[in-house]
């Protein structure tokens, strides 16, 4: 059997009794021992023959036919746990009652919650404040105590249940426990467990059992089982479980699994139509829905990341000082025109083909939003995805709350759509996106009629209460953002007359031209923007172009780092997102446009762009909107040049992912250049155009904030030493090759 790892530096729990030593009780016990969690390991088993197996085995230390015997040794700091079946539980707590000494905490291992909880209270008459009831999720098709093992639980799930009155000693002992030996430890509500569970894990073996059940009554069946595929015996591998164990746990956990049977016989009827009409789009939609449900499931259960990069709970970027970038380089699709194909191609009638989707956490949490609500969305694969249209009234309402992730762009724009929806809809984030103000789109959205309630400071969630009929506003923005733009943009595709934006500073137009793009009528006179609501949109092909701000990272390394010559290939050039190439040329960068072209309304260029020394300036405020993003490459450039770059009027950086401008001014101080943040932007020194060092090395944190993590990644090639940067999982929202394509560039960097 294999260790646990990393020993604990003390027992976290004194002595654990483990009532009924098989696969789970015993898997523990094993852990604990294993980690130097507890002082004593004591089984309790009804059979003699159990208990001397189990000290043989060495699972527990010693064991015992009947509880009684253990209690009067137990001490504050001590664990039971009840690893019996899910019916037997009442018993054992029969056991406990009015024998258990203070401080001494019970947990459980059963599947359904609800159970245990109304056990304790037939016993107890409430449920005790020492009892925390819990649920491991491992397990495997073997059972007893010859089954048990020390590293079961080892990056599995633990969902712990503790009621109002669990005391926090109790509960925070038991999570420590399950910590102890490589679990992650959940916490959820007791019927939410037992619904979840109904769902996920009680329903797909009824149906292994009874289809095993179904076949092995077929004339037939003995050449089923001989020639069955490998899908077949994984799915049904589940129905070599204990017998005993799930009948109990189908009564003890009734009402919430014939909820789940008769939604999936409602489901299985509904799919075994489509089959029999051959209807190929319906079919599509279960197969792609489940496909990609499928793909994400643990992570959309936990509300954690659309992509693998991201499930990593830490990621950090090793950037080796030196190099050159050198080469042809395609980088990701731009992530604005990735959002809007999938919104835009989901209102519309008819099938939108999509090239060069970015497949980054940031807009495949859009793509999935819209799965939610019915789409049938084909990919992506390699970048494309084929989008089927369900109209501009078609959607429906999703399952759930509608999970965007760190995007930003993703919960503004969709505020603006769902707006003009039937039903009513919830937008959540990730802890980060949480933190970032919406009121820019709810105050706007309910100036034309919206029903939006934001959370607190106007942070998400964001509710949206659907059958409002929304008219028409003329809005002038009090802050340059595509964001808020776009928002108030959608939301008049729903309104009554004619929605206007008008925008302090010119912003990325991308919406506007998709618009026109997929045959909606848009008017745009200077910084005014207008439709009028209850047009249609119609399919049509769109070719992602490389993101620009993705390419900025490489436009900075080529220009700082001596004998680098880069061609950036098939770039927009936007005219609302250039501000990076005319500020790094009035920087002195060598930048040519190659090859420009237009591409699905949108203007395509390929960049090439060469070593040169470059000046410090004063970057022109009319450049800051078409640059927002980035900025953070940009800081890197100017710490660099030759003299002092001032940045004004940037206010929106602070309120990105992270703020950007503190951000990128405590970390260029780390690395030894003078930058100082003011409240619209900074002041930085450059350290010359000399070829050599104009970094130290250093740890900087990131934040969570990609751009943060890529532009201090770049800035290692003009570092004296390494660069340690912190909290890099984030890279994955727009640039899920960054590591791969820097190193392929010439750059030197390690992910760990």
């Amino acid at each position: 059997m294999s260790s646990v790892g990393q020993e604990a530096e003390k027992p976290v729990l004194g002595r654990l009794v483990v009532v009924g030593i098989g696969l789970i009780g015993g898997s523990l016990a094993l852990g604990l021992k294993a980690a130097s969690g507890c002082r004593e390991v004591v089984g309790v088993a009804r059979r003699a023959q159990t208990c001397e197996e189990a000290v043989a085995l060495g699972v527990v230390d010693r064991a015992v036919t009947d509880i009684a015997e253990v209690l009067p040794e137990l001490e504050a700091g001590d664990v039971i746990f009840v690893s019996v079946p899910t019916l037997t539980v009442e018993a054992v707590f029969a056991q406990l009652k009015d024998r258990i000494p203070a401080g001494v905490t019970v947990t459980d291992g059963a599947s359904v919650k609800g159970s245990v909880v109304a056990a304790a209270e037939r016993v107890w008459g409430q449920v005790p404040d020492f009892l925390v009831p819990g649920h491991p999720i491992a397990g495997s098709e073997q059972s007893g105590v010859t089954a048990a093992r020390d590293d079961l639980y080892i990056a599995h799930r633990i969902i712990l249940t503790p009621l109002e009155n669990t005391a926090p000693e109790h509960a925070e002992r038991i999570q420590a426990m399950w910590r102890a030996v490589g679990a992650e430890v959940l916490s959820m509500p007791v019927g939410e467990h037992d619904e979840v569970l109904a769902a996920t894990s009680h329903l797909p073996h009824v149906i292994a059992f009874g289809l095993v059940d179904t076949l092995a009554h077929d004339a037939e069946n003995e050449n089923i089982f001989r020639y069955a595929a490998g899908g077949f015996r994984d799915f049904t591998r589940i129905a070599s479980s204990d017998p005993v164990m799930w009948r109990d746990i189908m009564l003890a956990n009734r009402d919430a699994i014939l909820k789940s049977i008769d939604l999936y016989t409602s489901n299985l009827d509904s799919l075994r139509s489509a089959i029999a009409s051959g209807d190929s789009e319906h079919l599509m939609g279960v197969f792609t829905r489940a496909k990609a449900a499928r793909d994400h499931f643990t992570k959309m259960l936990a509300k954690k990341a659309y992509t693998e990069t991201m499930e990593a709970k830490e990621v950090i970027f090793i950037a080796q000082p030196g190099g050159a970038v050198n080469g042809d380089l395609r980088v990701p699709g731009d992530k604005s025109m990735s959002h809007r194909s999938i919104m835009l191609g989901s209102l519309a009638e008819g099938i939108t083909e999509v090239e060069g989707f970015l497949e980054g956490e940031d807009a495949l949490a859009t793509l999935q939003s819209f799965r939610d609500m019915g789409v049938v969305i084909e990919g992506p694969v390699n970048g494309r995805v084929t989008i089927h249209g369900v109209g501009m009234h078609g959607l429906q309402a999703p399952p759930g709350p509608l999970y965007v992730g760190n995007s930003g762009t993703s919960m503004r724009l969709l505020a603006g759509l769902l707006a003009g929806q039937k039903f009513d809809t919830v937008l959540t984030g990730d802890e980060s996106l949480s933190k970032r103000p919406m009121n820019r789109v709810a105050n706007p959205l309910r100036d034309m009629g919206a029903q939006v309630e934001a959370g607190e400071d106007g942070r998400p969630p964001l509710k949206i209460k659907g059958g409002q009929q929304l008219k028409a506003i003329d809005y002038t923005l009090p802050m340059a953002s595509a964001q808020v733009k776009s928002c108030v943009l959608l939301a008049g595709l729903y309104a009554e007359g004619e929605t206007s934006t008008t925008e302090p500073a010119p912003t990325r137009d991308h919406t506007e031209r998709m618009l026109a793009g997929f045959g909606y009528d848009v008017q745009r006179d200077g910084p005014r923007a207008s439709l009028t609501g209850g047009g249609k949109l119609s399919a049509c092909h769109i070719d992602v172009p490389a993101d620009i701000s993705s390419a900025t990272f490489f436009m900075v390394a080529a220009s700082i780092a001596p004998g680098s010559d880069v061609l950036l290939q098939h770039v927009g050039i936007n005219p609302t997102r250039d501000g990076a190439i005319n500020i790094l040329r009035a920087m002195g960068a060598d930048i040519t446009l190659e090859n420009q072209r237009e591409v699905g309304g949108e203007p395509v260029a390929d960049i090439r762009v060469r070593y040169a020394p470059l000046k410090g300036i004063k970057i022109p405020e009319d450049q800051v909107p078409l640059a927002i993003d980035e900025f953070p490459a940009i800081f890197v450039a100017a710490a660099c040049a030759e003299g002092e770059t001032v940045l004004t009027g940037a206010e929106e950086l602070r309120v990105k992912e992270s703020d950007r401008i503190q951000a990128m001014a405590d970390g260029l101080k780390i690395l030894g250049v003078n930058a100082e943040p003011t409240p619209d932007g900074i002041v930085i020194q450059g350290k010359g155009a000399s070829e050599g060092a104009v970094f130290g090395g250093g740890e900087v944190d990131s934040l969570g904030d990609h751009r943060i993590a890529m532009s201090f990644s770049v800035a290692a090639l003009r570092a004296g030493a390494d660069i340690r940067i912190l909290h890099c999982a984030n890279v994955a929202t727009s640039f899920p090759n960054f590591a791969e394509l820097a190193n392929r560039a010439g750059m030197q960097l390690e992910v760990r």
